[in-house]
Parts: C-alpha cells; structure tokens; sequence
C-alpha cells in the first residue's frame, strides 16, 4: 500500500534522479597506424643511376603493395603482357602461364579516363616530360615543357622519374605512361595527375622485364563517374 511517507520518498528518489546526467557515449579512439615488416633489400638505394635514387621510405607500404611473385590471373596472356587494374592499384607482368609479377601502383586522373589494350611501342631511361597541349590549358605554369618546347628534362622533378613505358594503339599514342617517381604515401592511392605511377625502383624492374611490342592492357575502372578523380 503507497502511504504518504512512501510516496514522499519515491518523489525526493525521482527528484535525485532527473538531476543525475547520462553520459555521452565515449568517443572511440583512432586504431593505431598498422605496423609493416621491413622492406625488401630491392627498395633499398639505387647506385649507378644518373641521378639519385633513394631508398623507398620504411613502414608506409602495406606488402600487399610489394613487388612479389603470384598466382597468374591470366594464364592464357602471353609472356610480357601487362594488366593493369586502375581500381585495385595493381600492375601484373606476365611471366609464364603459371605466374606473374605484380606491382602495386598509383593510378592518376588519366589513369582512370582510359582502358583498352594497347601496344608497348617503346620505354625510356630517364624521360623527358612533354606536356600535352590539354594539360597545358589547365595549367598555364607549364607551358615551358611543352612539346614545342623540349619538354622537362631528366631528373629530380621530372614527374615520370627513373623510367616510362609509352602505350600506343593502331600506331597513335593513347597519352598513356607507365613511369616512376611514386611516393612511398601515394602507393595504393589515387593522386592527381599521371597515368600508372611506380616506384622507381619498379618502374626499372618492369623496364628490364618489359617486351618491345607486348600487349597492356588496362582493365575499365568500375568506380561511380566523377569518384576516380577525387584525390
């Protein structure tokens, strides 16, 4: 039965209450960064170059972005075929029906806008950069590494790095490199301009493996419009 001195208590309990805060909800913290084995000894320093070529920083590259034999997806390509998946950030190099090289890459806004197969019609140590006109009309600072004017040479700057490989189809150039000077931070990831970005320390791996005339193909990116070129 309530009496009056019951109730009187359950209203100074209720009364105690309202004024007891609920928490918030605790924020959760960030997971901490991912710890990475060492680097293979072939990301270490590149002597005998005409220009320096540092080892690739340490802890940044997840391995599954390292150089390394696989599995061949392709078993029915031929020897030095390359398929490039703009999506994943991975370059396969076949090398017999039973296995392949693959290379993690980063994947620049021309990257995505092309795919098809195309003809590995020649490489380049050390390569000039010769702007395109159309990148030219969007970056007006440029114009003095036109094809008119020569281009960039060699060296540290020169954004296509240590190596290139140039695509053509039906004996046009697609525009469409291969080429080095990715950042240890880029791997993975799309970056703003380029085509397929390596480290250069790849990007002469695959030079020394590549095949004058062999098929590259690269695979359509599945990304929504518009979401390949956010970086």
């Amino acid at each position: 039965m309530l009496t009056r001195r019951s109730f009187v208590a359950c209203g100074a309990m209720a009364g105690l209450s309202a004024c007891v805060q609920t928490p918030f909800a605790q924020v959760q913290a960030p997971p901490p960064p991912p710890v990475y084995p060492p680097l293979p000894a072939f990301y270490g320093p590149v002597y005998g170059e005409p220009f320096p070529i540092p080892a690739v920083e340490e802890g940044i590259i997840n391995p599954e972005l390292w150089r390394q034999e696989v599995q061949n997806p392709w078993p029915n390509q031929a020897r030095g075929t390359i398929m490039i998946d703009p999506d994943a950030a991975l370059l396969h190099f076949i090398e017999s029906p039973d296995m392949a090289i693959r290379y993690g890459v980063s994947v620049g806004a021309q990257g995505f806008s092309w795919n098809g197969t195309a003809r590995l019609q020649f490489t380049r140590k050390w390569p000039v950069w010769k702007v395109p006109a159309d990148m030219i009309k969007r970056r007006p600072d440029l114009a003095p590494y036109s094809v008119a004017n020569g281009g960039m040479q060699p060296g540290p700057g020169n954004p296509l790095g240590a190596r290139a490989l140039y695509l053509f189809q039906n004996g046009v150039d697609t525009l469409y490199r291969i080429h080095g000077d990715a950042g240890a931070k880029e791997l993975g990831r799309a970056v703003s301009s380029g085509c397929i970005r390596m480290l250069n320390q790849d990007a002469i791996d695959l030079y020394d493996r590549s095949v004058h005339g062999a098929a590259v193909t690269v695979l359509p990116s599945l990304l929504p419009p518009g979401l390949a070129g956010l970086y």
